[in-house]
């Protein structure tokens, strides 16, 4: 396995064998220690995700399922959901996750067209793309599919066709990313030659107008669904809900009545197993400032196209509406929101111009 020189998530390279039950040990380790901040809250949602999970055996996911049962109360109906590439697919595998417990797959398609695939450095081609839904529609009613525009070279014609190979396997729910050159990356580092911003808006355009006639509901920036196929979990994450990470690299948030408090587990997959094995693999802790919790909210809430209810804000931030009501004022006049007495929500030149909107909520350290 390797990188793709686009991707900027916690994810390593394989040069030798993936110690695999070491890792789940590591994991369901890591989920004992965090028990005690977790303590009677229900788990609705469960995200394998991260590098690329479908390399576990379907033994290991019913394993690590197992745990999180006889640990957590995991609602009978909860949306479990594993990210794949198609180059991990294999039919008695995949069928086998279904057993185990998954319901929902997330492909990582990007594109079916051959020289874009090649482009992003990805390790199958439009054939396994092709073959690796199948796979998933023969044994997942619920599944997502991956794609991403503005790519090298790419036109928006060829953009669109992506879309129209897309709908061809009915997916219940796509997302489409625009390709973002982000740090640490090998795109960064030699920026291959994209198209221009007029050729990416023509893309989004075309794409959002094309989903829009197929039925799917453009829910969020990047996402789309058909009537209630939203992706449940990333729901959580957009309206500013508590999660727990574990494993390499994972992210947490937890609300508590007097604080919202992030953590970090180690990154390196070595160091994580070993520090969950101690007891303790959490690298990096602290409590969310008052004056960023207004911006991280809205970094969230306002990705959704129907925004967020006003109650929803001092709910799930913990503090009055009025320390972003000047900042909603500003946004307002400028024409990126709408709100009345009860909802605030992008207008379409705000969710087009999501970071100038997000900015006017930034703690005015972070704006100097």
């Amino acid at each position: 396995m390797r990188k793709c020189p686009y991707c900027d998530f916690n994810s390593h390279e394989v040069r030798e064998p993936v110690p695999e039950n070491s890792y789940v040990d590591a994991l369901i380790a890591d989920l004992e220690a965090a028990l005690p901040l977790i303590w009677g809250r229900k788990i609705y949602t469960v995200f394998f995700g991260g590098g690329t999970p479908s390399v576990f055996s379907a033994a290991s996911i019913e394993r690590i399922l197992a745990a999180v049962r006889a640990r957590v109360p995991l609602s009978s109906e909860a949306e479990i959901t594993l990210e794949a590439n198609p180059g991990t697919f294999e039919a008695d595998k995949f069928r086998a996750f279904r057993e185990a417990g998954v319901n929902r797959l997330s492909i990582g398609i990007q594109s079916f067209n051959p020289a874009h695939l090649k482009a992003l450095g990805r390790i199958h081609d439009d054939r396994e793309a092709r073959d690796a839904i199948d796979i998933a529609r023969a044994n997942f009613d619920n599944f997502n599919l991956d794609l991403m525009y503005g790519l090298p070279a790419q036109t928006p014609d060829e953009a669109l066709a992506d879309i129209e190979s897309a709908l061809a396997f009915s997916p219940p729910h796509l997302s489409a990313y625009h390709l973002t050159l982000e740090p640490n990356t090998l795109f960064h580092r030699y920026p291959p030659s994209l198209p221009d911003d007029d050729a990416t808006a023509q893309m989004q355009d075309a794409i959002e107008a094309r989903l829009a006639a197929a039925g799917y509901r453009h829910y969020e920036t990047s996402a789309f669904a058909i009537p209630g196929r939203q992706a449940r979990h990333n729901m959580n994450y957009w309206t500013f809900a508590d999660y727990l990470g574990i494993g390499a690299g994972a992210h947490s948030k937890l609300s508590f009545p007097d604080r919202i408090t992030r953590y970090v587990r180690f990154k390196q997959p070595r160091q994580y197993m070993e520090s969950a094995a101690a007891g303790d693999a959490v690298q990096e802790c602290h409590d969310v400032d008052g004056g960023e919790i207004g911006f991280e909210f809205m970094m969230n809430a306002l990705r959704l196209t129907g925004g967020f209810p006003l109650v929803l804000f001092e709910e799930r931030a913990g503090i009055p509406l009025t320390t972003v009501l000047r900042q909603l004022d500003d946004a307002e006049k400028r024409g990126l929101i709408e709100r009345d007495h009860q909802r605030v929500t992008p207008t379409q030149l705000g969710r087009r111009f999501l970071n100038d909107l997000l900015q006017i909520f930034l703690p005015p350290r972070a704006t100097a």
